[in-house]
């Protein structure tokens, strides 16, 4: 019989697949499935090639690859199609395996999901991954909860791949029921307030002082060696600097509208429902969808031209460290909200 597989994971766009090499890369052996089983051939023979990695042609094929008790990893697209593979893995499955959802799922739903897995004697997991697809490749952030008696067959695992700060994994168990979604909810909550306040500090140095891109880019480089240091203020830095083909810069070409996939207004009503002021984690959600309504912004500055003066004049140095000090307790306010 060929080697049995470590866990199985369900999903190979850019993120699973880069969580299953890194999976593959600390020694763990996956089994790798999608719905589309064509993208489970051209993984094994592109990405995967000359991996421990193992494909499955169906659900059926997975769980017979999988070692006991089976470990089962979605990272596909929250909502219903997390219940439509809950729903066809429970037949195939024993009681005491484990499912992983790895998704930005409601937390409400990984809830409702440990609670009617239980009944069935499975153990639901429901898991924030953070870090995007590098993080996904060489070591995310990693927020599970849920079942607790699921966490010392995923805690190799999931230790094992994680980021590590001060050499210790960046992943520990979060806590019962939701737990694991909410503290990734409330993670990217924090994350709409930052990019909303780069996104100030950004409009401040353009509109008032006139800084061209250029120059803010070297800005933000500047404040990323100090207090300020963050992947966020990193890729800013870099977006900013960054041509078009044409040598003009990308940026300019960009169309003026932030989308969102909601977890940032999760946020938000849980706040509203808890009691907690977030004020500027909602006020960041709401500059989004401000920032959709593209029409309705065109009409209204025609009506409303705004001041005629809006350059500063004076000591353009101090200004800037005016802007880094106050995004700096801007961050400080919205960490400490979230």
């Amino acid at each position: 019989m060929s080697e049995q597989a470590d866990i199985a994971l369900i999903g190979l766009a850019v993120m699973g697949q880069n969580l299953i090499l890194n999976m593959n890369d600390h020694g763990f052996v996956v089994c790798a499935y999608n719905r589309t089983t064509d993208k489970v051939d051209a993984f094994l023979k592109n990405e995967a090639k000359g991996t421990k990695v193992i494909g499955a042609k169906s659900l059926e094929d997975m769980v017979n690859k999988l070692k006991k008790p089976r470990r089962v990893m979605m990272l596909v697209k929250a909502g219903s199609a997390v219940d439509d593979f809950i729903d066809k893995l429970v037949p195939l499955l024993e009681p005491g395996d484990i499912i992983i959802d790895g998704g930005n799922s409601e937390y409400q739903d990984t809830a409702r999901r440990v609670e009617s897995c239980a009944m069935k004697g499975l153990l639901f997991v429901g898991s924030g991954v953070s870090g995007g697809e590098d993080g996904a490749r060489y070591g995310p952030s990693l927020m599970p909860g849920g079942n607790p008696k699921a966490w010392p067959s995923i805690k190799p695992i999931f230790q094992g791949i994680a980021a590590r700060a001060d050499g210790e994994p960046c992943c520990d168990w979060v806590g019962e029921g939701g737990a694991g979604h909410f503290v990734k909810m409330v993670h990217n909550g924090i994350e709409y307030g930052d990019m909303q306040l780069i996104c100030e500090a950004y409009h401040l140095m353009k509109s008032t002082l006139g800084l061209d891109n250029g120059e803010m880019s070297k800005v933000f480089e500047e404040w990323n060696k100090g207090e300020l240091d963050s992947f966020l203020i990193e890729i800013t830095k870099d977006i900013l600097k960054f041509k078009d083909t044409d040598g003009s810069y990308l940026v300019e070409k960009i169309r003026d509208s932030a989308g969102q996939k909601g977890t940032g207004k999760w946020t938000a009503i849980a706040a509203l429902d808890y009691g907690i002021p977030v004020t500027l984690i909602g006020e960041s959600v709401f500059s989004r969808c401000l920032s959709s309504l593209i029409d309705e912004r065109e009409e209204a500055s025609k009506a409303l031209k705004g001041p005629a003066t809006t350059k500063y004049t004076g000591d353009k140095k101090a200004f800037l460290e005016d802007i880094r000090q106050a995004l700096y307790a801007s961050k400080i306010v919205s960490y400490a909200q979230g």
